[in-house]
């Protein structure tokens, strides 16, 4: 207990583990502390074992918050072009997988190797498996009594994710420690999560398991808890109703009772650019049937499926009237689903809410109320749309809270 630690960082995770190597390279004395028996767990399992470590295009619009200026600071403090530096630096090989996503070529495992070697550099002592059972105040040091008996620092960092895949052992820790404090939480719910639907909403597309197709997928309201989205996503059609990467964005900003939609010629493309208007109204097309004209922007099954929806299967384009013909490009364009519910925590990517950024000053992730007390990464109201920009959040919070013991 003698010995007086610059900073015990609780949370062994990509923000716990790059906060303690900037802090310790900076000359901190820093200890991490995790209950896990293995480091990284999240990072290791994260983009199929590639580890989506950043977005190059990750910036302020790219994240959820009740405040979405607090991300501002930190994000622009550490951009993805210093953390793409760091990997390239310990030559890690990587590629651009889709809208800037950046994956490693061989494994998550890299990226975990080379934050413990950071830390390694920064001399961190890292402790795991161990319990934190205790964490007062005192009047110049915190306490923090563990499994292993009690550590003294000048400041506590709270690191410990959020509530997605409790199969790893994701808790609630943060936030308790947030309440012990009376700092304010917003309700934390299961984000990038897949939606489940029933079985009757669908009609004949049921049989389309299996089927992806670009879409612009629209959920949320300016009125809702986060605003709205639209976003250009894959969307992949199952057994149990719709699912990939668009569904995911979308359901960060759904709430239950509301209705997501859906453009499905929203994605396409072609030379010169595609007008949605030209290809209801082309006279050129009066010969050819409905599900061929639909069949031109999308794929075949689903063209037949939508015009089977609409009575409209094996008749030509002129036959169909001009009401009919408005009513199909309706379908198409805003097409609608309310979801049943989410699939829960245990298929969760993230976490929404977290602790107030009202609580924290957004330069230095410190407690407002509690000088020496911080909170970085997920744990925090800040929830990055999918495709690398929940790590960079990890990575900029980290760094900004470093610089600032």
């Amino acid at each position: 207990m003698s010995k007086i630690w610059d900073a015990v960082i609780i949370g062994g995770g990509a923000a716990g583990l790059f906060c303690a190597g900037v802090a310790g390279q900076l000359g901190k004395k820093v200890l991490v502390l995790d209950h896990a028996e293995i480091l990284g767990e999240k990072i290791r399992i994260s983009g199929g074992g590639r580890c989506n470590f950043t977005n190059i295009h990750s910036g302020p619009a790219n994240f959820l918050s009740l405040n979405p200026h607090f991300a501002k600071s930190a994000l622009a403090r550490y951009p993805a072009s210093e953390f793409i530096k760091l990997v390239s630096l310990y030559g890690i090989g990587y590629h651009e997988k889709h809208q800037g996503q950046l994956f490693c070529d061989d494994s998550a495992k890299q990226i975990i190797e080379m934050l413990l070697a950071e830390c390694s550099k920064g001399q961190v002592s890292i402790r795991y498996p161990v319990s934190v059972q205790s964490i007062t105040q005192g009047s110049s040091e915190w306490l923090i009594q563990t499994s292993q008996g009690g550590e003294r620092t000048k400041a506590v960092v709270m690191a410990t994710g959020g509530l997605p895949v409790p199969a790893i052992g994701a808790s609630a820790f943060s936030l308790d420690i947030a309440q012990q404090f009376d700092l304010n939480v917003i309700e934390p719910k299961p984000a990038l999560v897949p939606l489940s639907f029933t079985a009757e909403t669908f009609g004949n597309l049921n049989d389309l398991a299996g089927l992806s197709v670009p879409v612009r997928i629209a959920s949320g309201s300016k009125g809702l808890r986060y605003g709205a989205c639209r976003f250009l996503e894959d969307l992949l059609l199952t057994h149990k109703g719709l699912s990939g990467p668009a569904v995911l964005q979308a359901s960060s900003y759904w709430t239950e009772g509301e209705p997501i939609h859906i453009d499905w010629l929203g994605a396409v493309e072609r030379p010169g650019g595609f007008n949605c208007d030209e290809l209801f109204n082309n006279e050129e097309n009066r010969l050819k049937s409905t599900e061929t004209i639909l069949a031109s922007v999308l794929p075949q099954r689903l063209a037949k499926a939508f015009a089977e929806q609409k009575n409209l299967l094996g008749r030509k384009w002129a036959e169909v009237s001009k009401k009919d013909r408005q009513a199909l490009k309706e379908l198409l364009t805003n097409w609608s689903v309310k979801p049943a519910g989410t699939l829960g925590w245990k298929k969760a990517e993230v976490m929404l809410g977290g602790v107030d950024t009202k609580e924290l000053d957004g330069q230095t992730m410190m407690s407002r109320k509690h000088p020496g007390l911080f909170f970085i990464g997920e744990c925090v109201d800040v929830t990055g749309h999918l495709g690398g920009h929940n790590f960079q959040w990890a990575w900029a919070s980290g760094f900004a809270c470093a610089n600032s013991l």
